[in-house]
């Protein structure tokens, strides 16, 4: 079996363990989720994918701009909803899914297939439509309350292997899995419901509501063209003429409105493009639509091109296109991170600091361009700076794993050992890994270098972890598990 089938079946164990801690429903035959539930059965997902899904893409400018994306339809939500959370996976194949409690995934594959910005919006308006709808919920609460442990580990195993052969191959080998794909595969009903609620969203949102009509009817073709292979979205989402006719119908009487594509749409886009396949190939291909001009937007198609040069490590001439896209006046956090980027791969940690503080004073809410500050200063050795600046940061950020991962780096340069296992075990504490957060402040306890009052804080902070932890534990273990 290959590996990637190997890390599907050992995380099944501790998703079943948490699906065996659902409430105690008595003697019902059939149980409800609540909102709670679908929140933890996501978070457990989500975890899972964070920490062992190789395809997930942990890049904040992707993913950043999918959340804002999200957001602007989200926004336009009336009823009750939860927190949503985007994310982006690297994968070629064409597809989306929505996991439990507002957590929505994105293969690259399906980005890079869409034609416009209201296209991808018309996925993530669909999708958004699916989690506030409860449609996965609603699907399983038709099974029994002894059913339904399996179901949910094996739900989450589904739709974590989804489009991905190997990975499939694992899941299917509990034999139940081939069924419950079945049922995790939306109903009509639940399609054409998402189709109305996710074309209000998007027209509320100022999008081309014929956008989802149109990217649904290329996706009909391909399909067709292709039955043996068809993108993994008309698997899940079952797609029929009779849905397309009833999107067009809604859409028909509305007047038409031209919508410009936003920038950071067609930067991600060709920062996607560019890392696909070799870098080699990468720059050809950008070099030859600049030279036939073969582009809707110059200064997405050079900043691809800056990107695949950099990525094959050409970095004279990234600069160079770089200096083009100044020409053409081109304003973006993601040029002006790549710029840093090309002055630290130049040993010039100098200019990129100077590059990402004025960006920085531009775009202060940019993640992609505080997580380069502070790492082009820890690079520089100069670890008081960068924690000066995580200390700030992390008073408007305090959520943020990656920037107490980062503070617990400047801390361990700085000598300060009982800070930096502190910081540590913040970032695993926000990443849902208990444990290893529990191990982080129990070597605090051992640093030898706090004081009473810091060691004081340390003490009730593993109390607290320890007792989040017991009352996991003491979760899943309900219902007889």
């Amino acid at each position: 079996m290959k590996l990637k089938s190997l890390l599907l079946l050992a995380c099944l164990p501790p998703l079943l363990a948490f699906a065996n801690g659902l409430p105690d429903m008595g003697d019902r035959s059939q149980v409800d989720f609540s909102p709670a539930v679908e929140k933890r059965t996501g978070e457990a997902a989500m975890q899972d994918i964070r920490l062992h899904d190789p395809s997930y893409l942990n890049d904040p400018e992707i993913n950043g701009y999918l959340n804002r994306l999200g957001a602007r339809l989200v926004a336009q939500i009336e009823e009750s909803h939860p927190d949503f959370d985007f994310f982006a996976l690297r994968d070629s194949t064409l597809n989306a899914f929505a996991m439990p409690g507002g957590y929505i995934g994105v293969h690259t594959g399906l980005i890079l297939t869409t034609r416009s910005e209201s296209e991808l919006a018309s996925v993530l308006a669909h999708e958004i439509s699916h989690v506030t709808q409860h449609h996965l919920a609603r699907q399983l609460s038709t099974q029994s309350q002894a059913q339904l442990p399996m179901l949910l580990a094996l739900a989450i195993a589904v739709i974590a292997s989804r489009n991905r052969a190997d990975l499939a191959q694992g899941a299917l080998m509990t034999g139940q899995a081939a069924g419950i794909q079945t049922q995790l595969n939306y109903s009509r009903d639940f399609e054409r419901e998402a189709d109305r609620l996710g074309l209000q969203l998007l027209e509320r949102s100022g999008f081309d509501i014929r956008a989802m009509a149109d990217f649904f009817v290329r996706l009909q073709k391909y399909g067709r063209l292709y039955e043996s292979n068809a993108p993994g979205y008309l698997r899940t989402h079952p797609l029929t003429s009779e849905r397309i006719a009833d999107m067009e119908n809604r859409i028909q009487s509305r007047p038409y409105r031209q919508i410009t594509d936003s920038l950071d749409y067609l930067l991600v886009r060709a920062k996607l493009k560019a890392g696909e396949g070799t870098s080699r190939d990468a720059v050809t291909d950008f070099a030859s639509q600049l030279r036939e001009h073969k582009y809707t937007s110059e200064i997405a198609t050079r900043y691809g091109y800056a990107v695949a040069l950099f990525l094959d490590q050409n970095y004279p001439a990234a600069e160079q296109e770089l200096q083009e896209l100044r020409r053409l006046k081109a304003e973006s956090p993601m040029i002006e991170h790549l710029a840093a980027e090309l002055r630290n791969k130049q040993k010039d940690a100098t200019g990129a600091l100077k590059i990402l503080r004025a960006a920085l004073s531009r775009y202060p809410q940019e993640r992609a361009l505080a997580y380069a500050l502070t790492d082009t200063l820890l690079t520089a050795r100069q670890p008081q700076e960068a924690l000066k600046f995580t200390q700030d940061d992390l008073l408007d950020f305090p959520g943020d794993a990656r920037m107490h991962a980062l503070q617990a780096r400047a801390y361990a340069l700085l000598g300060q050992r009982v800070q930096e296992h502190r910081a540590q075990a913040e970032a695993y504490a926000l990443q849902g890994q208990l444990l290893m957060a529990i191990e982080q402040l129990q070597l605090a306890q051992k640093s030898g270098d706090g004081d009473f009052y810091t060691l004081s804080r340390v003490d009730a902070r593993l109390r607290e972890l320890k007792q989040r932890h017991a009352d996991e534990v003491k979760e899943q273990k309900k219902s007889g598990s």
